[in-house]
């Protein structure tokens, strides 16, 4: 795995593991220094930027160990003399394992719902005179992210875990665009957009609460503030874990910085306005926008087709989804890393 030294101090070093990293913003909660820098986060998960979720502020990190202590994945690491620290303070030390009993019976359910891939299992015809199976059941427990899924799926209870938060989830519909960030970053395959029948109503954005770990990646990603999460309990027994229940508990999840712009192609553009009619920042502005009427409206806060082309309005806008990028049948609009 690729790692970043955000910061020395003496013989202690915060490193940051990018492969580990979901995008929560946790981390920048408990950041008393506002040492880190989240955004992007949806065009980061879709691959449609190059850069990592999370970026250090140049000389304003102590090496205090708030973020890596609340960091739910492990992908903030606190090292002394080289060595990483991970103990019962630490809300990825403090977490039970996800575990199999000796009642598995090795069917594969939560290997095939496993949002991480973090279970593999094997099997195969006992080698006695019975119509059984063995086999073995395996967790890498450094890719677990504790959603449930196993848990939930497996037929004789032989699967436990222990989540590291509990919260709420929000959203409110009339500001969601239905731009799916929150889908595509979902660690936990927790969101979802349900099949619906003729003339059936049906909510834009589903939650499953049970696989839901609170953890805010949606909320960061969202890029009209549609979604809002909120911590209400840490559940592991983690030690010395009061100044952290202030920080984390009851605080909706951070707002992210503007890390990405928007770039275009004058010359690749095809003038169909695709991307004024997806971007859900524009769409949320009107309703009739978003149902495609683009001709009709005036006044488009963030891309509008204008002699032939697109024209970006205003960079400040952009909420770093890249739905614009994804729907461009001919790659004339892009996010490029916003330089510091």
């Amino acid at each position: 795995m690729n790692e970043l030294i955000f910061q020395t101090k003496d013989d202690k070093q915060l490193v940051y593991v990018p492969e580990k990293c979901i995008g929560c913003g946790t981390c920048i909660m408990a950041c008393p220094k506002d040492a880190l820098v989240i955004g992007s986060v949806g065009a980061v998960a879709r691959g449609l930027v190059d850069q990592d979720f999370l970026e250090s502020v140049p000389d304003t990190c102590i090496v205090c160990s708030m973020c890596a202590k609340v960091c739910p994945t492990g992908a903030l690491e606190i090292r002394v003399a080289g060595e990483p620290v991970k103990d019962e303070t630490y809300l990825c030390g403090a977490i039970k394992p996800t575990t199999v009993s000796d009642d598995c019976v090795h069917c594969g359910l939560c290997e095939d719902v496993c949002p991480q891939d973090a279970i593999t299992v094997t099997r195969r015809l006992a080698n006695d005179s019975s119509t059984g199976i063995v086999g073995e059941t395996t967790i890498e427990q450094d890719c677990c992210i504790h959603c449930g899924w196993c848990e939930a799926v497996c037929p004789v209870g032989a699967i436990t875990v222990e989540k590291p938060f509990a919260g709420e989830w929000q959203m409110d519909e009339d500001l969601c665009q239905t731009c799916l960030s929150c889908v595509d970053i979902c660690p936990c395959d927790a969101l979802f957009t349900r099949d619906w029948g003729p003339g059936e109503r049906v909510e834009k954005i589903t939650q499953r609460p049970n696989a839901c770990i609170y953890c805010g990646a949606c909320a960061v990603s969202c890029p009209t503030d549609a979604i809002t999460v909120t911590k209400s309990a840490i559940l592991p027994e983690m030690a010395k874990k009061k100044p952290f229940e202030k920080k984390l508990l009851g605080v909706p999840t951070p707002k992210p910085a503007l890390r990405s712009v928007l770039v275009t192609d004058d010359d690749a553009c095809l003038g169909c306005g695709n991307c004024v009619i997806v971007c859900p920042v524009n769409a949320a502005s009107d309703p009739f926008l978003a149902a495609g009427h683009l001709n009709e409206l005036d006044g488009k806060p963030l891309l509008e087709i204008v002699d032939g082309t697109v024209t970006v309005y205003d960079q400040d806008l952009c909420g770093g989804c890249g739905a614009c990028a994804m729907i461009c049948p001919v790659d004339a609009i892009w996010l490029e890393r916003k330089e510091a």
